[in-house]
């Protein structure tokens, strides 16, 4: 099996980089990215416990942001196989780490005026030395009492867009992220949720190098990947899959890559190379 999509506790996930190794080992997983949000620092740890027969991926998930009828969209953008040395490709990822801490810092300061039991020392607790998200505090919100799940934290009356406690982002566009990756030799991949996007914007991201969509993933019905697959061949992008696997309850491998299209994917790498045992 390759699943192209999966994080670690770099960035929030359940599992260390080599405890996910180890979980891809078990449940079959051939071919495993390790694509975390907005960095690349659980690579090398992966790549050290990697048992023979196993590949691994290099990537990182980008947060990107489009517009999109005039209104600013959250994109996802899966990048493989960058030079992790390359100056752009750090600056880029560095400066989407350093919003994101910035929005979490804030929510959690305006958490503590309105009198709400959540400092900062408990969501990088929740953390785990990842840096902290929204899910984090959501976590420390619940931990709390505050709230009775994370689902509540993250929705419209707290953390979610609307919420009182939300802090819009300043991510990058996706336009000039694609372009940094493709500089530093990588592939770039839209990843989920992409279904809602306009072809009109997928067609135009195409034009400049975009080299798949995510066709596969647990977030997308029968229906929306019939309508993506359709999407990637008149566009000539690659159908990817990948579970966006963060840790139980999700299942690694419940979403894959065919080997001729991870192939593909790959011979248009010009970054780096997978890391093989």
């Amino acid at each position: 099996m390759i699943d192209l999509h999966a994080y670690t506790t770099e960035s929030g996930g359940g599992l260390m980089p080599h405890e996910l190794i180890g979980h891809a080992a078990i449940v079959g997983v051939r071919v495993v990215a390790v694509t975390d949000r907005d960095t690349v620092a659980g690579i090398d740890a992966a790549a050290a416990v990697l048992p023979a027969g196993m590949t691994l991926v290099p990537g990182a998930e980008i947060s990107c942001r489009a517009v999109v009828g005039g209104r600013p969209r959250s994109v996802r953008l899966l990048a493989y196989l960058v030079d992790r040395d390359d100056r752009a490709m750090s600056e880029l990822l560095g400066r989407a780490r350093d919003s994101a801490e910035l929005r979490a810092r804030r929510a959690v300061r305006l958490l503590r005026v309105e009198g709400y039991p959540v400092d900062w020392p408990q969501a990088a607790d929740e953390a785990r030395g990842a840096p902290v998200s929204r899910g984090h505090i959501a976590a420390a919100l619940v931990a709390a009492g505050v709230v009775p799940t994370v689902d509540v934290a993250l929705g419209p009356a707290w953390l979610g867009v609307g919420g009182p406690f939300h802090i819009a982002s300043r991510q990058p566009d996706v336009a000039a992220a694609l372009t940094v990756v493709r500089g530093a030799g990588g592939v770039a991949v839209l990843g989920h949720p992409c279904a809602s996007l306009p072809v009109e914007l997928l067609r135009d991201l195409a034009a400049r190098g975009l080299a798949g969509i995510e066709v596969d993933h647990p977030g997308h019905d029968a229906d929306t990947r019939l309508r993506l697959r359709d999407v990637a061949a008149e566009l000539r992008l690659l159908p990817i899959g990948g579970s966006g696997y963060d840790g139980p309850p999700g299942q690694l491998g419940s979403d894959t890559t065919p080997y001729a299209t991870y192939q593909r994917l790959i011979a248009q790498a010009a970054g780096a190379t997978p890391i093989r045992a």
